[in-house]
């Protein structure tokens, strides 16, 4: 074993998209590749830069660096914005002994109460530090919010290139114009996972949106099965790439592509060391109707999947999981 926990012999190698690249062939094809193998990608070059990128990993330690009192008092709301403390969500209860040894945030896209769309489910206002508390603190997520949004968009004209689809295919309104769009920070404070024992950072899953974007520090803990169905299952580690997001895709998606592309299983093992990280998870609108895409269906891959509104589906898969709406890294 290397000294950051990881066995050499399981690391994933996984497709690296420069969103810079003039040569759009070529990252479609790597794109497309990635989507069809495991649903896992890195993306550079992708806009937002190094220097802000420490800042809001600088700014989500101090919030968890609060004493418990004070975060308790921003504590998760019926909205799902705010504050998870550690052990909170089971993401994998049928092989967790408890919850999740990690510490959450939530910060969606901010509607004001007086406006009628603060009554959709998974819109409406944030939960916030005061000023006083954190200084600047609500300024730098709020920036990062729309920037991670820009690169979301950036990765799904790929998406749609890859899918045979019209480049601005997820730009229309109902799709990625009036996202719903969560912000989550994580801490996971150094718990040494056991997963023999039913011990995990954050335990095994899959995203059920459309796509998801993974900041890390540079501690090792993702890990992915590609073969969920395999016996035994496979864990491969996704190692942290700096200036990197690792992009993967969620259920919705592999639902959308009639199950061309795929959504990986995923999970956190701890190694003892103090890890932070950042994901960011879009779904189109509210009323945005899910249907097999018109590239996606033949005689080869018939229709696996009735059409279905986004905001049902949501709902569903919610309810469903008796878990938060997003999933977590």
């Amino acid at each position: 074993m290397k000294n950051d926990g990881i066995a050499s012999a399981n690391i994933s190698a996984l497709h690296c998209i420069d969103l810079s690249c003039p040569d759009i062939h070529t990252s479609v094809t790597l794109l497309k590749q990635a989507c069809l193998d495991s649903g896992f990608f890195y993306v550079v070059n992708h806009g937002i830069s190094q220097e802000f990128m420490d800042e809001v990993f600088a700014q989500s330690k101090k919030l968890f660096d609060l004493p418990l009192e004070e975060k308790m008092k921003l504590l998760r709301n019926e909205k799902h914005r705010g504050y998870t403390p550690s052990l909170d969500e089971h993401l994998d209860p049928d092989n967790q002994i408890n919850g999740d040894y990690k510490e959450g945030y939530y910060i969606g896209v901010e509607i004001p109460e007086d406006d009628p769309e603060s009554q959709r489910p998974f819109y409406g206002s944030n939960v916030w530090p005061t000023a006083g508390t954190l200084p600047g603190w609500k300024e730098t997520m709020e920036k990062y919010h729309q920037e991670a949004l820009e690169v979301t968009k950036a990765v799904s004209r790929l998406i749609a290139l890859a899918l045979d689809l019209d480049v601005d295919f997820f730009d229309r309104p109902e799709f990625l114009g009036k996202p719903i769009a969560t912000l989550r920070l994580l801490h996971y404070e150094g718990k040494l996972s056991d997963p023999s024992n039913g011990i995990f950072g954050a335990g095994a899953h899959s995203d059920y949106g459309l796509i998801t974007l993974l900041a890390t520090d540079d501690v090792s803990g993702l890990q992915i099965c590609k073969d969920k169905d395999a016996e035994p299952q496979i864990w491969e580690y996704v190692p942290p790439l700096r200036g990197a997001f690792v992009v993967n895709l969620g259920d919705m998606l592999e639902r959308w592509s009639n199950g061309i592309f795929r959504s990986t299983l995923h999970r956190v093992l701890g190694n003892g060391q103090e890890r932070f990280s950042i994901a960011y998870f879009v779904e189109p609108s509210h009323d945005c109707l899910v249907e097999c895409l018109p590239t996606c269906q033949s005689k080869v891959n018939p229709l696996r999947y009735p059409p279905i509104k986004c905001e049902t589906y949501l709902l569903q898969r919610y309810k469903d999981t008796h878990a938060d709406r997003n999933s977590y890294k």
